[in-house]
């Protein structure tokens, strides 16, 4: 039996050494930890499984299974009304310019792997992460459950990167973190299919809060 092409597109998109710079980011932990709100590995846990829960499963994940229908047939109407949901549930400036960094960052490496959609995408400021990977996930082919479970994996990796930096964690403690939070994920793609679109939305003030206190800390190692 041959490996799937596909599996090996979404395991590309989902590297860590995809040059869109997500490791620039830490979402706030940086101040969390810098305000001593995380500073353990179970603070972590507590932290990562709390933005999972209420931020991740309620709004990304469900607007990229819409985006990705949007793709599959076309209908960039769609596509532009999510991509600016989207934009609209960030509650701080770091965070959508995070998203549309990011955004415009996969933009144009998706436009030079000829990807011809991604064009119209590299300077729009309602670009975001979900908008990008879900049309590469179109096009390469990979199924709408497993874009969204990589999705939240790259997610959750990024962050778990960021703890062993930060908190500091030793690099078992941060694989140990992975998998004791990566455990819910099939669980939450299937709420991301399944989530009605009034359901759609989840505010976390920690996060918030952390972020907007992250653009004006002293010192840091990560873009805000």
């Amino acid at each position: 039996m041959g490996t799937d092409l596909s599996l090996l597109r979404l395991l590309q998109l989902v590297s860590p050494g995809l040059p869109i710079g997500m490791y620039s980011y830490s979402q706030g932990m940086e101040s969390a930890v810098d305000d001593g709100w995380i500073v353990t590995a179970d603070d972590a846990a507590v932290w990562l499984d709390g933005l999972l829960g209420e931020a991740l499963a309620r709004v990304d994940a469900p607007i990229l299974a819409r985006l990705y229908d949007a793709w599959q047939h076309n209908d960039y109407d769609a596509v532009d009304h999510w991509s600016q949901t989207l934009i609209a549930c960030r509650e701080t400036a770091e965070l959508r310019s995070e998203d549309r960094q990011t955004g415009q960052a996969l933009a144009r490496l998706l436009d030079k792997l000829e990807i011809a959609e991604a064009q119209a995408w590299l300077r729009r400021p309602d670009a975001t992460l979900a908008t990008l990977f879900s049309l590469a996930a179109v096009r390469w082919q990979i199924t709408k459950t497993d874009a969204i479970a990589g999705y939240l994996w790259g997610w959750l990796e990024n962050q778990v990167l960021c703890a062993v930096k930060l908190v500091p964690l030793g690099q078992v403690a941060g694989q140990k973190l992975l998998m004791q939070l990566s455990a819910q994920l099939p669980e939450l793609v299937q709420q991301a299919i399944t989530i009605h679109d009034e359901e759609i939305g989840g505010s976390v003030f920690g996060l918030a809060l952390a972020s907007s206190r992250h653009e004006m800390q002293y010192s840091r190692l990560f873009r805000s």
